[in-house]
């Protein structure tokens, strides 16, 4: 049996609903002649010049309406039986149901001629292995940070979190999943294992870890880095992003076990009432001057390889790295025993 796991790796959603206007200029061509477009996501998804820039050029006005969680996307969607909304932005471990229950357009990529411009790192992924569905827009990688001055091991990896020089030095963020995750990682498994036995061994690891942990939480992490609480983090993007920003001078640390992400993306719902607009909304999202202007905005690595030069630094993954693993769903009973480990872990770093 499958259940949802809600990874986190994206960070924090922010809460509210809020119908918006504004919104530029479609590329590609639409059968189309203006109508609205109504976009369904997470408040502040986009910059207001990217909306605008899409009303002016294509005619289409764009409504915007705003999601929580996933699980309340995929209930209104699933009340909507595909319909009401033209274009989804979800994270990736809720894509898996919705293409299951039939609720997302397997894409035409005639009308995305855009569609190249897609890292091919992620896609092919579990939700959607054949990138029928799915257009990728934005993705999380949660990345060791640390400062020099006061660290003497040159960080590698997350085996080195568990170097006895870290004693209570360490913060990191509180995404059970992950935290197994990486601790799977810097003992040569998968993310994902689904073995009870194997996972038992990782609560087992985990509990290693914990003299060196000075903090858990999912909030602000980074300023335990900041203020001196802590000399090594690991980190949200969005964290990532504020420490470098607040100091040029902390290393960054893409593990050489590999990396843990998450991908949002973009769907059409099967019965998506303007599926021509969807389609031209998609693809000028998909232009890299346009991609830019968004992970810029948003603050999440760059999904568009032709926009990578066009980005903050920060926000484009390195050539280097090629070993990437993406969180998913897992069965109960793996579920049950990673959340075990996970309170028996807490208990011991209080």
């Amino acid at each position: 049996m499958k259940r949802k796991v809600l990874s986190g790796v994206l960070g924090a959603v922010l809460m509210g609903t809020a119908v918006l206007s504004g919104c530029s200029g479609g590329s590609g061509s639409s059968d189309s002649d203006g109508g609205e477009l109504v976009l369904y996501t997470w408040e502040g998804m986009f910059p207001q010049e990217v909306l605008d820039g899409f009303e002016e050029e294509s005619g289409i006005k764009i409504i915007y309406s705003n999601f929580d969680t996933d699980e309340t996307m995929l209930e209104k969607l699933s009340q909507a039986e595909g319909g009401d909304y033209d274009v989804v932005i979800a994270d990736d471990y809720i894509l898996e149901t919705v293409i299951q229950e039939g609720l997302a357009e397997e894409l035409d990529k005639e009308k995305l001629s855009n569609f190249e411009n897609i890292n091919p790192l992620f896609q092919g992924q579990f939700y959607d292995p054949e990138d029928a569905y799915t257009v990728p827009y934005g993705s999380g990688f949660p990345l060791i940070v640390y400062d020099p001055e006061q660290v003497d091991v040159n960080i590698k990896g997350y085996k080195d979190l568990w170097d006895p020089s870290l004693e209570d030095s360490v913060a990191l963020i509180a995404n059970y999943r992950v935290i197994n995750g990486i601790t799977q990682l810097s003992m040569g498994r998968s993310m994902n294992e689904e073995d009870v036995s194997v996972i038992e061994e990782t609560g087992q690891k985990l509990l290693e870890l914990a003299p060196n942990v000075r903090l858990i939480q999912d909030d602000n992490t980074q300023n335990a880095l900041l203020n001196g609480e802590a000399s090594v983090g690991f980190l949200y993007t969005s964290q990532v992003t504020q420490a470098l920003a607040a100091n040029p001078d902390l290393k960054v640390v893409y593990p050489e076990e590999g990396l843990g992400f998450g991908v949002m993306n973009m769907f059409i719902p099967s019965q998506a009432p303007n599926k021509d607009a969807a389609y031209q909304f998609i693809n000028y999202i998909l232009e890299p001057e346009v991609a830019a202007q968004c992970f810029n905005s948003i603050g999440y690595y760059c999904t568009n390889q032709a926009a990578d030069d066009l980005v903050d630094p920060n926000l484009v993954v390195p050539d280097t790295v090629h070993n990437a693993e993406i969180v998913q769903n897992v069965s109960e009973e793996a579920d049950t025993q990673y959340n075990k480990n996970w309170t028996e872990f807490k208990a011991a770093c209080d």
